[in-house]
């Protein structure tokens, strides 16, 4: 009986299951056997049995979790074909944050593509992404409305220097995830010239540390030390979105509220976040980018994973692409849940 995507691929309380190859893809829930796709704490979590991902996101994981994060690990070259069970796998670059991969499992001539969390604009930060020709493509649909089409990162970038060099008194407190989002900030601002520090909330020293160690020029980047906030004046600081609303973001000289985040395309959204200054950067495909995506895999069916996935759906059906949504649950809508246990805001002491 000749193999079928339903064979390499099921739904299961923990989410995407291969019963031929006894693994979960980002499941969950803690299973025996789990294949990630990046680290961002709503894909990669703790407890698994055997995890198997690229070089870079399990380091990440023990950075986020500890060394004991799970019981065995293995790292997944990209490119590399990999026997698991009865299918092959193969991890190939996503261009969302450090080490994401897309997964492609194969048997009998029959490819299913996870995409994980993806994008296809450029980031310093991160290998662009590879489209894997495939039967299936399993998308994510974050921003799967065709309302959202995204700027040009380094002009939103630009936006930010210029509002430093318009108000030099005041600090610019950026909220950013801490895990890609905030690098990528950085990596781009000394792109673009900023050869100032750029100051760090201490839930993000320790994964800023580690995209150095990987090589990612991100120059100085002090952490915020409590009794020299009231002298950041012209500073740009970095923090975890959930430390703009607290005690820690107003000690600042007259601070200027940023937010990067795709979702600073909704207007209301920022507004209800008091964000003076919206910066509209984001680690997931917009709404052209979802659909190139689709055409260039080649793929007659696709299956959409979280986020707006009915629109996407449709827009398959019009262009002759059989595709369903999956309603996964537990994922979060911009990357990553905040805060993570190892990501979570310092006390305001420490800080």
């Amino acid at each position: 009986m000749p193999t079928r995507a339903s064979d390499l691929l099921t739904l299961t309380r923990e989410g995407l299951y291969c019963p031929l190859g006894g693994f979960h893809v980002d499941p969950t829930w803690p299973v025996e056997r789990a294949l990630i796709t990046h680290g961002h704490a709503d894909h990669a979590r703790a407890g698994h049995g055997h995890v198997l991902a690229t070089p870079e996101t399990l380091r990440i994981m023990a950075v986020r979790y500890g060394e004991d994060f799970c019981r065995q690990r293995q790292e997944a070259k990209l490119g590399a074909a990999l026997r698991v069970g009865d299918v092959t796998v193969r991890y190939a670059p996503a261009g969302h944050v450090l080490g994401s991969a897309q997964i492609a499992i194969e048997r009998d001539g029959v490819r299913v593509v996870v995409s994980g969390d993806y994008k296809r604009a450029p980031d310093p930060t991160c290998l662009p992404f590879e489209v894997v020709p495939c039967d299936v493509f399993i998308t994510e649909a974050t921003f799967g409305l065709p309302v959202f089409t995204h700027p040009d990162t380094r002009d939103e970038v630009r936006k930010l220097m210029a509002s430093v060099a318009l108000f030099p008194e005041r600090a610019h407190i950026v909220g950013a995830y801490a895990l890609g989002k905030a690098q990528r900030v950085m990596a781009l601002l000394r792109e673009e010239g900023w050869d100032r520090p750029i100051h760090l909330h201490g839930a993000m020293e320790k994964l800023t540390e580690l995209y150095k160690r990987e090589g990612i020029p991100l120059g100085e980047t002090p952490k915020v030390v409590a009794a020299d906030r009231k002298d950041l004046h012209g500073a740009i600081v970095l923090c975890p979105p959930s430390a703009m609303q607290d005690l820690w973001s107003r000690k600042f000289p007259d601070p200027v509220t940023c937010f990067a985040s795709g979702w600073m395309r909704v207007r209301a959204r920022a507004r209800q976040k008091g964000v003076e200054l919206p910066l509209v950067i984001s680690d997931h495909s917009d709404w052209p980018d979802l659909c190139r995506t689709i055409r260039d895999t080649g793929a007659g069916e696709v299956w959409v994973t979280h986020g707006q996935e009915d629109a996407l759906v449709h827009w398959c059906g019009t262009q002759g692409i059989k595709a369903k949504p999956l309603h996964l649950l537990g994922y979060g809508d911009d990357g990553e849940a905040e805060p993570t246990p190892a990501d979570a805001p310092e006390p305001e002491v420490a800080a």
